[in-house]
């Protein structure tokens, strides 16, 4: 197998040459040596630039013929028609599957988004004694897709294709994030706002994350750049989405986002001095792009949660800053920036800002709008609902 990068666009799926015959791959490669599982294959038409499915098509079915050449034909393969039909593919077949003891592999086509929907969907239903973690083959074709960056950060980029032979999983570490009573998801470019899932045990407005739990700046350009404008530009977007936020047209400074916040250190909270700030992110990956590190002391799949906070600044500082993440995550070295390890983080409006914009929170690319006197609240979690293939 070969995999040919566009030499013209860095952020286009390779193509693959499959040259080889099965009986002739290396047996750590080969199916008939490999654990026999359900496959299940989910090409989600809509992350990203919208490139999964022609991706799937001419690249990856060659070479899961050659891969799985005994067990293909059985592979079960979903293209993605709503928001929703992932959640609604672990609801309806996944999770009774996996409840029931049967070992589900799940090829994911798809950016963090699709990853969380399964991850939700699977977390919000009572697991028996028999339940068995499905695994996960993360293909990486979302506009960042921070999870799978930050698992193989520093190894040859095959966009997950040596993945697909890969007998090396990993628990997927996440956290909860609990909302206040009146949060809601925002929903169809924020036209439409939705209920957030229930814990099952507490009625708690509920989500389930692996990735980041962020308010402020990094927040509000997730959320202002979730169109199907700017999702055309790729990972573009999101530096698309800070000038304008950073350097407003009326020549004003950037808003400065204004909550108690505070943070989990092994059973204590800490509440944070500042109660104005430009960006507060926890995060449990190391890169939120390939080549923004925004946590630097994360290893791939350590269970570790990091801080991220500055406080107010004008635009050329805030890029500034957001610029060392680039450079191999050197931000976390600036004076003006506080990186700490965490178990927790809290954050509560309590009326300190009147427009909504200002309190939308980011959970692996999901916003949520809280009141004006809302709260959220986000621990690390200890439960394993998924595994990671790791190459």
């Amino acid at each position: 197998m070969y995999v040919e990068h566009d030499s013209a666009d860095a952020a286009a799926p390779p193509r693959v040459r499959v040259s080889r015959t099965a009986s002739s791959l290396p047996p750590s490669a080969r199916s008939d040596v490999a654990e026999e599982r359900e496959t299940h294959v989910i090409v989600s038409t809509g992350s990203g630039t919208g490139q999964a499915a022609t991706f799937f098509d001419e690249a990856v079915r060659p070479l899961l013929r050659t891969l799985f050449p005994s067990s293909y034909h059985g592979f079960s393969v979903y293209h993605t028609e709503s928001a929703s039909s992932i959640i609604n593919l672990t609801s309806d077949i996944f999770f009774p599957r996996a409840n029931k003891g049967t070992a589900i592999r799940i090829v994911l086509f798809s950016g963090d988004g699709g990853v969380i929907d399964v991850l939700n969907s699977l977390v919000s239903k009572p697991h028996t004694a028999d339940y068995t973690p499905p695994q996960v083959v993360l293909i990486p074709l979302g506009t960042a897709n921070a999870l799978y960056h930050s698992i193989n950060g520093g190894k040859e980029n095959t966009w997950g294709l040596n993945s697909l032979a890969s007998s090396s999983y990993h628990p997927l570490p996440i956290f909860t994030a609990t909302f206040s009573p009146g949060a809601r998801l925002l929903a169809d470019e924020a036209r439409r706002e939705e209920e957030l899932p229930k814990d099952p045990k507490t009625g708690t407005p509920t989500l389930h994350g692996a990735v980041v739990c962020s308010w402020g700046m990094h927040a509000s350009l997730v959320g202002d750049s979730d169109t199907a404008e700017y999702r055309k530009f790729g990972v573009e977007r999101f530096k698309m989405a800070a000038k304008e936020a950073l350097f407003p047209a009326d020549g004003s400074l950037p808003h400065p986002y204004k909550a108690k916040v505070s943070i989990l250190q092994g059973e204590t909270w800490k509440p944070l001095e500042q109660e104005e700030h430009m960006y507060v992110l926890a995060s449990m990956v190391s890169n939120l792009e390939k080549t923004f590190t925004i946590s630097p002391a994360s290893k791939p799949l350590d269970g570790s949660l990091h801080l991220v906070q500055f406080g107010p600044a004008d635009g050329n500082e805030a890029m500034r800053i957001m610029g060392l993440a680039y450079q191999g995550g050197k931000h976390v070295e600036d004076e003006a920036v506080f990186y700490e390890a965490i178990d927790g983080l809290r954050i509560q409006f309590e009326g300190k800002e009147e427009d909504g914009r200002w309190r939308r929170i980011c959970v692996d690319g999901k916003i949520v709008r809280l009141e004006n006197d809302g709260w959220v609240e986000m621990r690390k979690e200890s439960m394993r609902v998924l595994d990671v293939a790791c190459s």
